[in-house]
């Protein structure tokens, strides 16, 4: 399936601010099954300076400066994906064990953005928690294999949590969106990244898009779709990283574009930075994923 994606982002501020500097994770970086095409990135206004490159996980950075005091920011990423099916043998495979896949994890030399080692332990916007640590021992155990142990996990997260926009915000920690048991898709996955860790699992926070349908008889509404968030499993190294959508109770498929994999939200959030002034900040996103197909 080929789609169009358009993400525009809209930055105001009530009084002008000086010296800003930006991080933005837009364009995708590379992922199996999944081809992009002629990224486009516009800023209004445009930067005094621009780099472009590798960020430290498996995430594109693009970092701009703005010399001259603004009072608006528009930033439109735009580009073309071919995004592959699910493979078939995903159906039928499970993977190794959790107690063998946590000693492959331990002893694999690769250190690179997509090696496991990175995403084992603890992390800023994941840490430890104790209680879904217990939470997850309802689930799943060491003999468990990892594919179901994934399903597991995110099928419960599925039934427990009621997805409530406005109930946490980006800052929520973790372990108030699981105390809450309600909470947006970044909620849903990094308490399942949590709960993963805590079995040793490496477990990786993804940042794309989904293609999303308009309900029966309704035309479909420009602007209204929105970055989603799920959970990457280092299932071997055969399997590699496989998707898990906690939000919707499926596994990453066609309908899942890949932008960026990090340790938790905060690697890969879409855009960041900093200002210099004392100016109230408004952003309004609209983000469009259209099927070519």
């Amino acid at each position: 399936m080929r789609f169009s994606v358009s993400h525009v982002t809209e930055v105001g501020y009530a009084a002008p601010v000086r010296f800003a500097r930006f991080n933005l994770r837009l364009r995708p970086a590379a992922w199996p099954g999944q081809r992009v095409e002629d990224h486009a990135l516009r800023l209004d206004p445009g930067p005094a300076q621009i780099v472009e490159g590798e960020g430290g996980y498996h995430v594109f950075e693009t970092r701009f400066a703005l010399e001259q005091p603004i009072t608006r920011l528009r930033i439109e990423s735009r580009f073309t994906v071919e995004r592959e099916s699910l493979p078939m043998h995903l159906a039928v495979s499970t993977g190794p064990s959790l107690t063998d896949l946590r000693e492959r994890a331990m002893a694999s030399p690769d250190l690179s953005a997509l090696g496991p080692a990175s995403y084992i332990f603890a992390s800023p916007q994941a840490p430890a928690e104790a209680a879904i640590a217990l939470w997850a021992e309802g689930l799943i155990d060491a003999d468990l294999p990892v594919i179901d142990a994934g399903k597991a996990l995110m099928g419960a997260i599925h039934r427990e949590f009621t997805y409530l926009p406005g109930a946490t915000f980006a800052d929520t920690s973790v372990a108030d969106a699981f105390a809450a048991r309600a909470g947006v898709c970044q909620d849903f996955s990094q308490v399942m990244i949590v709960a993963a860790r805590a079995f040793g699992i490496p477990a990786a926070y993804v940042s794309g898009y989904l293609r999303t349908l308009p309900p029966p008889g309704q035309p479909r509404l420009v602007g209204a779709d929105a970055m989603h968030a799920w959970v990457a499993l280092w299932c071997g190294e055969d399997l590699g990283w496989i998707g898990f959508d906690p939000t919707n109770d499926v596994l990453a498929g066609g309908d899942h574009i890949f932008v960026g994999m990090g340790r938790d939200y905060a690697d890969v959030a879409p855009i960041d930075g900093t200002f210099k002034g004392a100016a109230q900040q408004t952003m309004t996103v609209a983000v469009d994923v259209v099927p070519l197909d």
